[in-house]
């Protein structure tokens, strides 16, 4: 049964879609299951990059701190998402901190050997992964050019409107968001201020463009937000 399970999440899982079934069976015999308690670190900067991780529940966010102690949240980790895969490309101890947010996290643990093996076998998966990790360097490249060229309202606006398009459920013609965000995360991943985030947010409740409360947010209408 716990076999059935993990192969049946891989199944679900888009980026092991190219793996034939006994490479499947092979991967979930190199899985082992963890559930993190909310709020609790997966990983921290110094620790070995010798593993990676499959999420199935939950969010985690991938963050570090600058030298005067400011959080900046990298990314947000969501269900049938890959992370902590840097180890594939060189990197031996961690740069970032992997950590729950406001829920209990429930992911697949895999040594980066073993799936390094599974890559070497298998050039469609092998592509795959490297795909991934161009398009996270992409992301990263934007994500620069927004702070460098773009006002803290713009990103902010921009965060909301692409996390709507990404995980957003149509309600009619508005878009409702669920998510573990406090205005303070925001702030870390936008690089901005609480306070400007909660300003941002109240001004645009205010037009009647969104609604919003602990972890909701409605769209009324994606093309009037801006």
């Amino acid at each position: 049964m716990y076999l059935e399970a993990k192969l049946s999440f891989i199944d679900q899982f888009p980026l092991l879609q190219q793996l034939k079934p006994a490479e499947k069976e092979r991967l979930a015999g190199y899985m082992e299951v963890k559930e993190k308690p909310r709020y609790s670190y997966i990983y921290m900067p110094g620790d070995l990059s010798n593993e990676l991780y499959f999420l199935a529940k939950g969010t985690v966010k991938i963050g570090t701190h600058s030298s005067d102690g400011k959080e900046v949240i990298k990314s947000l980790i969501h269900p049938l998402a890959m992370f902590g895969e840097l180890g594939i490309v060189g990197e031996k101890s961690r740069q970032d901190y992997a950590q729950a947010l406001k829920e209990t996290v429930v992911l697949y643990q895999v040594r980066l050997e073993d799936f390094k093996q599974l890559m070497r076998d298998n050039f469609d998966l092998s592509n795959r992964i490297m795909m991934q990790l161009g398009s996270r360097l992409i992301n990263a490249e934007h994500k620069l050019e927004s702070l460098i060229f773009k006002d803290a309202r713009t990103r902010i606006v921009e965060f909301i409107k692409d996390s709507v398009d990404k995980r957003g459920q149509r309600i009619g013609y508005e878009m409702l968001l669920k998510h573990s965000l406090t205005h303070q995360d925001i702030a870390n991943i936008t690089c901005t201020s609480r306070q400007t985030v909660t300003l941002v947010l109240n001004e645009l409740r205010k037009s009647d463009l969104i609604y919003f409360n602990r972890g909701k947010i409605l769209v009324r209408d994606m093309a009037k937000l801006s």
